[in-house]
């Protein structure tokens, strides 16, 4: 009984990390507003180390279009340039010698619909994963049924299961849908 509870409480963390994991995704995904986490998976070198460009410099928004990298050493100005370029983010860095600007271009309409899609698309490789983890769990709960473990028992664990694939399915559906309000929006 005790590893039934385990394996729920485990499978409903497995869905759970999907759904951050798709979070996280999602900020990366440009809606033609500027936002600091566009940068967030970028490392520069710094004294022989990879360093994240956040720990390097400061990172704000000027307007709703442009993102302004400070470096706390000048002579990191170069290195976080090529970083951008070398990320092909699809903006220009534009260093004037104390700052790198960031102007976010404006999206055309094809350029929304592509990335509602790969939202789409991030948003189904989530729901895999959280079937996945079903899977996983009612496997293992007819593997308990089998050894001795109350056919009703596993029947109640199994739907217990499913509620949980349904409601972090709901969730996934609403994330994309604000997603995709967010980056149609002009």
């Amino acid at each position: 009984m005790e590893d039934i509870n385990i394996l729920m409480k485990t499978t409903e963390e497995s869905m759970q990390f999907a759904l951050e994991h798709l979070q996280y995704e999602l900020t990366k995904i440009r809606t033609g507003k500027a936002s600091t986490s566009l940068l967030n998976d970028l490392a520069v070198n710094y004294y022989g180390s990879m360093t994240p460009v956040n720990q390097v410099a400061n990172i704000s928004t000027a307007d709703a279009r442009t993102i302004v990298i400070q470096p706390w050493e000048k002579s990191m100005l170069r290195p976080i340039e090529n970083v951008i370029f070398e990320a092909n983010l699809g903006i220009t860095p534009m260093n004037d010698g104390e700052v790198i600007r960031l102007t976010i271009p404006l999206l055309t309409e094809e350029r929304r619909r592509d990335l509602v899609k790969q939202a789409k698309h991030l948003g189904e490789e989530a729901k895999i994963s959280v079937r996945s983890a079903r899977h996983k769990a009612i496997d293992a709960i007819k593997k308990a049924v089998k050894d001795g473990y109350p056919e009703d028992a596993g029947k109640d664990k199994e739907e217990a299961a499913q509620n949980l694939v349904n409601k972090f399915i709901k969730n996934i559906d609403h994330l994309i849908e604000l997603k995709e309000k967010d980056v149609m929006h002009v």
